[in-house]
């Protein structure tokens, strides 16, 4: 990890940022290295329903990179063909959490024929570790 403190204006005129791009079929346990990007695109159509597993890398735990008062936002576009598959479950570190979904409901399921994108802003608020996860689901046709 880097801290960077900016004691003046910064004028940001373009960033981009890793995106990872992968032609893997959504299914299963799905680790999420937070530290390898904030961005992740499955092209293959989903083949079951999945597990989020949020950690930091597959030998860091998001608990040891995330401090408390911290927070990481990750994005998970995931494809969906004729039949559609959603993920039913969500942990951080392989330690099951419950987000908190827009619109006070959990999806029960994914969009046929669609692109769904998963956002996931995680946060870190005691060092026990304690998070609050917020979640969205969004679909794009």
């Amino acid at each position: 990890n880097i801290a960077v403190t900016i004691t003046k204006t910064l004028d940001l005129q373009q960033s981009n940022e890793l995106f990872t791009v992968s032609s893997t079929a959504a299914s299963g346990t799905i680790h999420v290295d937070t530290l390898s990007g904030a961005a992740y695109y499955y092209t293959a159509n989903a083949t079951a329903n999945w597990t989020f597993n949020f950690r930091g890398t597959s030998t860091q735990s998001l608990s040891a990179v995330l401090d408390t008062g911290r927070s990481v936002t990750v994005a998970f576009m995931v494809t969906n063909g004729a039949t559609a598959y959603y993920p039913t479950t969500t942990t951080i570190d392989s330690v099951s959490v419950v987000p908190k979904w827009s619109g006070g409901t959990a999806p029960t399921s994914g969009n046929v024929n669609s692109i769904d994108l998963y956002t996931y802003t995680i946060i870190k608020t005691a060092a026990s570790p304690t998070y609050t996860v917020l979640a969205v689901q969004t679909k794009f046709a």
